[in-house]
């Protein structure tokens, strides 16, 4: 896997990501950094990554088990140390899974085979954060009833 950087010159810190399957990704910092704000940080990508990594998990794993999941969704909150560097102490992951007629064990399965088996983001995070896990199941059956 491969991953190039580029800074977008003396005026600000913009980088551009340039990854070795041939997609970019812009990173910025906030005004007070020197930064002008027009893209995420480079901690909001780490987080998002993370998400992607265990959402994507979630959604295979449901889908291999012939689940009739339909969405799903995960929101990350965390909370960073306070002195340099700035690790990741506690992320809270919450799913939102929606699908018909979808078993709460096998969504709950889903979401903890893929923090303790598959998510590497996860399990490079999980050694400076306590990672904690919830999880909503909305069933399409309800929703076409209203």
């Amino acid at each position: 896997m491969d991953c190039t950087i580029n800074w977008g010159g003396p005026d600000g810190m913009l980088f551009v990501a340039s990854t070795g399957s041939g997609h970019v990704a812009t990173m910025d910092g906030a005004v007070d950094g020197g930064g002008h704000n027009l893209a995420p940080r480079p901690m909001e990508l780490l987080l998002a990554g993370t998400g992607g990594c265990t959402a994507y998990d979630v959604v295979l794993i449901l889908k291999r088990g012939r689940h009739a999941v339909t969405g799903c969704s995960v929101k990350l909150s965390a909370e960073r140390a306070d002195a340099d560097p700035k690790v990741f102490t506690r992320i809270h992951f919450a799913f939102t899974v929606t699908g018909k007629n979808l078993p709460s064990a096998a969504v709950e399965r889903a979401v903890q085979l893929s923090h303790e088996k598959y998510c590497s983001a996860s399990a490079m995070l999980e050694k400076t954060a306590e990672l904690t896990f919830s999880v909503d199941i909305v069933d399409t059956q309800d929703t076409q009833a209203a």
